[in-house]
Formats: structure tokens, C-alpha cells, sequence
């Protein structure tokens, strides 16, 4: 694995300013737990802003009632000088799946170490809708993010396919998987 993961500097001005997480919503929960599907441990990875431990909280008390197992939640700064001890973190219990609340500055961040020094697999990772920002998969350089999914705020979902984020509106009547 390559020790070496650039920190995002200047260069990434073209992104602009990122505004902090909005609060979840009931829908996007449930929309969370629903993209999980058949992993039964997982790791919570929360910025340190508000709604991200909020987040990140309703999700830890709603996971056991669906039969899941939290391994640990790790939080991060949106700015370090060093992502390698929240990577490490993140990938320690080796989880089925990972569940991410954060902003996307600091988590294109943590992403970039989490490919380049773990064995993080992003199409293991479940997002809360914070996260579905169609700049995030360019500022966490390249394919870094190919196969994330999340949720929406109204509990439809998104996915990340190289450097494109694709959304699915959520759609009444309309279980996981497109049946009635």
C-alpha cells in the first residue's frame, strides 16, 4: 500500500466553498439503512460538525434494531496535517460496511488516504445525503470514490460512477431494487 496521500491544497479552489452538513432527515435514515443490505457490522466515520454527529448518532441507535453491529464511529477535522490515524481507524475492525456522515472537504480528505494506505473499499460505503455533491468525486481525485453510494434528503439515493454522482429520486411505492 502507498504510505503517500497529497493533502487537497490551493490547487482545489475551482470547488469553491462547501457549506457545513444539513441536518438528516427521517427519510434518509431509513434510506441509509435500507442501502446497507446485507452487511451486518459497520464503522461510522462523522466530520466533527453538528449535524454530522447527528447524524452519525440516529444511525448508531437505529442499526441494532435491524440486527447490525457498530465495530466503532471515528470522527475527523475538516482540515489536518495527517489523514493516515482516522484511516487506520476507519479500516481496523475490517466492517462489513462503512456509513459516512460528513462534509466533502474533509472527507475527499480522509477518502484519498483511506484508498491509498487501507484496504477501504468504497463501494462498501453507505453516505448520508451531505455527501452527494457532484464536485466530491473530482476533489477526491479520480476514481477514489467509484462505487460509494448515499441517500437523499427525501430518501431517494445517489451513487458515485468514476467521476460522475447519479441520483435516484425516491419514488412512493417503490421498494429497494425498483419493485411495487
Amino acid at each position: 500500500m502507498d504510505e503517500r496521500s497529497p493533502l487537497i491544497g490551493a490547487g482545489s479552489a475551482w470547488v469553491g466553498e462547501f457549506s457545513e452538513p444539513a441536518p438528516h432527515t427521517a427519510a434518509e435514515l431509513a434510506a441509509v439503512v435500507d442501502l446497507l443490505g446485507r452487511a451486518r457490522t459497520v464503522v461510522i466515520g462523522r466530520s466533527r460538525y453538528e449535524a454530522s454527529r447527528a447524524a452519525a448518532e440516529a444511525f448508531a441507535a437505529a442499526w441494532p434494531e435491524v440486527g447490525g453491529t457498530v465495530l466503532a464511529t471515528v470522527d475527523w477535522p475538516e482540515e489536518a496535517a495527517s489523514w493516515l490515524r482516522p484511516a487506520r481507524r476507519m479500516t481496523a475492525d475490517a466492517p462489513d460496511a462503512w456509513v459516512v456522515a460528513a462534509a466533502p472537504l474533509g472527507f475527499a480528505q480522509l477518502a484519498r488516504r483511506l484508498r491509498h494506505s487501507t484496504e477501504w473499499e468504497p463501494s462498501r460505503t453507505v453516505a448520508f445525503a451531505s455527501l452527494q455533491d457532484s464536485r466530491l468525486p473530482a476533489l477526491a481525485d479520480g476514481y477514489v470514490l467509484d462505487g460509494m453510494r448515499g441517500a437523499t434528503a427525501d430518501g431517494g439515493t445517489w451513487v458515485v460512477r468514476g467521476r460522475w454522482v447519479s441520483t435516484t429520486s425516491y419514488e412512493p411505492g417503490i421498494a429497494a431494487g425498483g419493485e411495487r
